[in-house]
């Protein structure tokens, strides 16, 4: 069975070797690195079996993005929690949005006000419009890049229309198509990132349905959605130039 790997980091400048990987249903590492093939130095390895190649990496590739834990044990927060967490944060949140829809915008009012006139209605003195003016009035960064299918399903085309929403709190919003994602190899999580520190992975169903959220703060993971999200923010153009781009394909 062809293993399911998720890149770990680099310490290369150039997006070279070396790198590691891990196995998402194992556990196990991949390490990417430059082959020892010297037969004196390879004479020197215990234990090198006939099928086994050894590499080699600098040390700080294992420092930097090598597990700290045997066993990963997921940490699991409520939706209550979760929602302390935009209250509370000190300088940033950033929102990787990956789904082609969200059970939970298709129970909102404005939902339906989108499917009946092609515009998304809002509320902005609603708790979470009035808890993001707040924070961005205070100088704080919120911000999320939307991936969006080509062509985009009905639940993207709601979110590009209510960007005018979260645009109006303060929200830097970004739109990249998904093609462009998958070459900047974006993964296909979707989760929030609080100061640089803290991740916040939202697990849904099939059904796009919120099944639970897992926050991660170990430094290596967390520097692996950082530098997906710098990745995301680089090939992403704000969301009323996207908008513009969706209008005049749909012509």
């Amino acid at each position: 069975m062809t293993r399911r790997l998720r890149f770990t980091g680099t310490d290369s400048k150039n997006g070279a070797c070396p790198a590691l990987h891990e196995d998402l249903d194992t556990g196990e590492i991949v390490v990417q690195g430059s082959p020892l093939t010297d037969p004196l130095e390879l004479g020197q390895l215990q234990h090198l079996g006939p099928e086994d190649t050894a590499v080699v990496v600098p040390r700080e590739l294992l420092v930097n993005h090598g597990p700290k834990e045997v066993t990963r044990v997921p940490r699991l927060i409520d939706p209550e929690e979760f929602g302390r967490l935009f209250e509370s944060f000190e300088h940033s949140a950033w929102h990787l949005e990956t789904r082609r829809g969200y059970a939970s915008d298709r129970e909102d009012p404005s939902y339906a006000a989108f499917i009946a006139t092609g515009t998304a209605a809002w509320d902005m003195d609603n708790a979470w419009c009035t808890n993001i003016r707040r924070q961005t009035s205070l100088g704080k960064y919120v911000g999320r890049v939307r991936v969006v299918d080509d062509p985009p399903t009905t639940g993207q085309l709601f979110l590009l229309d209510y960007a005018k929403c979260n645009a109006a709190t303060g929200e830097d919003v970004r739109n990249l198509w998904r093609a462009e994602a998958m070459r900047a190899r974006l993964p296909g999580e979707d989760f929030w990132i609080f100061d640089s520190r803290l991740v916040a992975v939202l697990d849904f169903d099939d059904d796009d349905t919120l099944l639970g959220i897992e926050v991660i703060t170990e430094p290596t993971e967390v520097l692996r959605y950082c530098q997906v999200r710098d990745a995301a923010m680089h090939h992403a153009i704000p969301y009323d130039e996207f908008a513009a781009q969706v209008a005049a394909d749909g012509q």
